[in-house]
């Protein structure tokens, strides 16, 4: 098992160096580096796509200052229940809500990563750990472009009543 201790928001652009501005869109990364995880943050106009060696990646916005969003109340055990009842989808949009559902579990400390690889089909597969029980879930990562991690994290977010 491997405790990842990820840095928050640099609000510096990676590509450009510009600062990063309340209202800003950017898109964060993460690699890993020397059995760490890295973020990354690039700033939308910046963006092109992420690296091959990205381990996940979103698209976020600068907080305005001042603004408080709401805070979400986040009801673990129903996204687990919506990733468990993916477990056997081939439908894309399964397999997109899925990996996602895997990297909000994972934030909240639920999921551990235990590693990636890939599977006999050749794709890119997140090794991840159940903190609580202890069962080791493989979750493909589907390679959202951008516009799918949008409209993903647009649907995980209805699905869980943050919107």
């Amino acid at each position: 098992m491997t405790d990842y201790d990820i840095q928050g928001p640099a609000r510096v652009c990676a590509a450009t160096g510009r600062e990063l501005k309340p209202g800003d869109r950017f898109f964060a990364v993460l690699t890993e580096s020397a059995g760490k995880l890295v973020r990354t943050d690039v700033a939308a106009e910046a963006w092109t796509e992420p690296p091959q060696s990205a381990v996940a990646y979103w698209a976020g916005k600068v907080p305005v200052a001042g603004h408080k969003p709401r805070k979400a109340v986040v009801n673990d055990d129903l996204l687990l229940d919506c990733f468990d009842r993916l477990k056997d989808s081939a439908d894309p949009d399964g397999l997109n809500f899925r990996y996602v559902a895997t990297l909000l579990l994972m934030r909240r400390k639920r999921f551990k990563f235990e590693d990636a690889a890939r599977d006999a089909d050749g794709r890119d597969v997140l090794i991840v750990r159940d903190a609580r029980g202890g069962a080791i879930h493989h979750v493909v990562d589907p390679r959202l472009n951008d516009e799918q991690i949008v409209a993903v994290q647009t649907e995980v977010f209805r699905v869980l009543g943050w919107e």
